[in-house]
């Protein structure tokens, strides 16, 4: 038994960088480490839920890669089961290179972010898209004010989470909310003992 993500990752000319740079020996260890990780955990599925943006990297017939971002509220990335994702693809720029891609290369590699944690996730898989499809709108959160152009569900073949060497630590508005309310409320009441003494 193999890792997934390294049958679909380490091609021979990957496994020959990896010697030419002393990284045989842990590509071995990787690749005969028992847990295959083709299948999405319950803290998997949590870290998912959890996310309000991810990159998606497609590539044309001729291997022309592309990455596209794609956002929205926590949890607009659904786990529909241990080996499916889906979300709906939300009107944007107009310019259609991801859906392209996958026209003619339904191989995919989601990239998902905690900045705050120092945490990434690499999922590889297959797109399908569903156009006109009554799935959209069921996978549009809740008072979220995008309109969705068709659905894209995702085949998860492999996953990895690696380490968090040099992966910047960021905090966005969603971890600063409550420690900014703190001190919001304090300087209020500082202000009101001040006002209250002079």
């Amino acid at each position: 038994m193999t890792r997934a993500f390294t049958r679909l990752a380490f091609t021979p000319a990957v496994k020959q960088a990896q010697d030419r740079n002393h990284a045989r020996a842990h590509g071995e260890r990787l690749e005969r480490h028992p847990a295959e990780n083709d299948r999405l955990t319950p803290e998997l599925a949590r870290f998912i839920a959890s996310r309000d943006s991810f990159f998606l990297a497609t590539a044309n017939r001729d291997g022309w890669p592309y990455i596209q971002h794609r956002g929205g509220p926590p949890g607009f990335l659904h786990v529909l089961d241990e080996r499916t994702l889906a979300f709906a693809d939300f009107a944007g720029n107009r310019q259609y290179l991801s859906v392209g891609n996958l026209g003619e290369n339904d191989r995919v590699m989601l990239f998902l972010m905690d900045w705050a944690a120092a945490r990434r996730l690499k999922l590889w898989g297959r797109a399908q898209i569903l156009e006109d499809s009554g799935e959209a709108a069921k996978l549009v959160p809740s008072g979220y004010p995008a309109r969705p152009e068709r659905v894209i569900r995702i085949a998860v073949e492999a996953w990895d989470l690696n380490c968090d060497q040099h992966i910047p630590r960021r905090l966005g508005e969603r971890e600063l909310a409550p420690v900014l309310a703190r001190y919001e409320a304090r300087i209020r009441e500082l202000e009101a003992r001040l006002a209250a003494v002079t």
